[in-house]
């Protein structure tokens, strides 16, 4: 039997919300739920994994959401949805503090009606856990300094960590905020910051009794010295080899997810928004030749196999916001229909339609031969799609179940153009 005979035999129709159940079912009690998106400007990537999200938070007891995303950043939303903080009256504001390139990944209508609808349903459920919003991205080296400073400064100015997460900044300080400057300069420095910021990790570490507190001040100071520590380590790696940086990345996005789980302690449920390249199995595409693991990858390994389900996200054709460069004002853009012979084709060629596949014994040898996938990211030119945006998949292998939507369209960014 061909793919698209395959496919049609064992797709659903993907028609309403309702439809969504047969991937609640599949679930099951996994405690771990991958969410990806095949780019990350579709609008409705985003509104279909807030649904399956709010299920999972209703019917399922999950309280914690991960996103690809910064600490600090997220942080804003956290503590708007939890009711920490009056600083913000709604979720627009709120999502003002995305104001770092790709600002569009978070700031934009579809998150702000998702956060509005955290923040009423935590303002309902006064005698449960609160569901927390955390970023477990790798990148704001700057910013988390920023924020361990200021909370030692206001909490214990006379003690050690302070004094070492002072060094660190000083050590950073040259490099203006710019991580490819230090990048390039960490090339002719054998150590380069990682002392200062190992020290100060460790130190938080030792000491994180003293920090307790129940609007998570204390997960808030680990996480940051956790992510400055791994910061370095990644832009250090990053004009070194693409795929150890990638891996410190991955690692790190891990490590986040699973000193997040120990805090809200035994039993609590995780769901994860990320990239389809960063939830989808990495060892079920052509990345495990070049050395390379991800979060879905590795979470696997580390949890029974039933605790983890992953749901990948494609498309056909449509519009996206993406940029052509990196930091260049972003753009709304045509995706073009999919390449010949790949995974969204022959979904498309099974039925014009959305549809949905979930996985299992009966089926997944069905959907285990390599076929391209495509990837769209925070860069894309449409115009060499077929020669860069195709990730050599088995499908069943890297998903539990897969998500497709026929023809989709860009997000909707909050404010200006960058």
């Amino acid at each position: 039997m061909s793919l698209i005979e395959d496919i049609k035999k064992n797709a659903q129709p993907f028609k309403t919300k309702q439809d969504l159940t047969a991937i609640i079912e599949a679930i099951g009690d996994a405690k771990i739920v991958l969410l990806g998106e095949a780019s990350h400007g579709t609008s409705e990537f985003y509104k279909v994994r807030a649904e399956i999200s709010k299920r999972l938070i209703e019917e399922k007891g999950f309280t914690l959401i991960g996103v690809e995303g910064d600490w600090p950043s997220t942080q804003h939303i956290n503590r708007f949805i939890k009711g920490y903080t009056d600083d913000q009256t709604n979720a627009e504001e709120v999502l003002k503090a995305f104001n770092r390139w790709p600002t569009w990944m978070w700031a934009n209508e579809e998150i702000a009606e998702f956060v509005s609808w955290l923040k009423m349903h935590n303002g309902q459920n006064e005698t449960k856990e609160k569901v927390g919003f955390y970023g477990i991205d790798v990148y704001s080296l700057w910013e988390s300094l920023d924020e361990v400073i200021t909370y030692l400064s206001n909490t214990n100015p006379k003690g050690i960590e302070l004094e070492y997460a002072k060094k660190a900044f000083s050590c950073f300080e040259p490099y203006n905020r710019h991580p490819e400057t230090y990048a390039i300069s960490s090339i002719n420095i054998s150590e380069a910051c990682v002392d200062e910021v190992s020290k100060l990790l460790t130190t938080i570490r030792t000491k994180e009794e003293n920090y307790s507190d129940i609007k998570e001040a204390d997960l808030n100071l680990k996480i940051n010295a956790l992510v400055a520590r791994n910061a370095e380590k990644y832009y250090r790696a990053m004009v070194r080899s693409d795929e150890l940086s990638w891996n410190i990345r991955d690692e790190h996005m891990v490590e986040v997810i699973n000193e997040i789980m120990d805090y809200h302690g035994k039993g609590s449920k995780i769901i994860i928004w990320e990239h389809n390249t960063h939830i989808g199995d990495a060892s079920a595409t052509d990345m495990a030749a070049s050395g390379m693991v991800n979060v879905g990858q590795t979470l696997r390994l580390q949890n029974r196999i039933e605790d983890v389900f992953a749901v990948g996200f494609g498309t056909h054709r449509g519009t996206v916001i993406a940029a052509n460069e990196w930091d260049a004002p972003y753009k709304r853009m045509d995706v073009p229909p999919a390449k010949k012979d790949t995974w969204e084709d022959a979904l498309y060629a099974a039925g014009a339609f959305d549809k949905l596949l979930i996985f299992n014994e009966k089926n997944r040898s069905m959907f285990n031969e390599l076929i391209g996938h495509r990837a769209i990211g925070v860069v894309y030119n449409p115009d060499y799609e077929a020669y860069g945006n195709y990730v050599p998949s088995k499908i069943a292998a890297r998903y539990d179940a897969f998500i497709y939507i026929d023809q989709t369209k860009a997000l909707s960014p909050l404010g200006t153009n960058e």
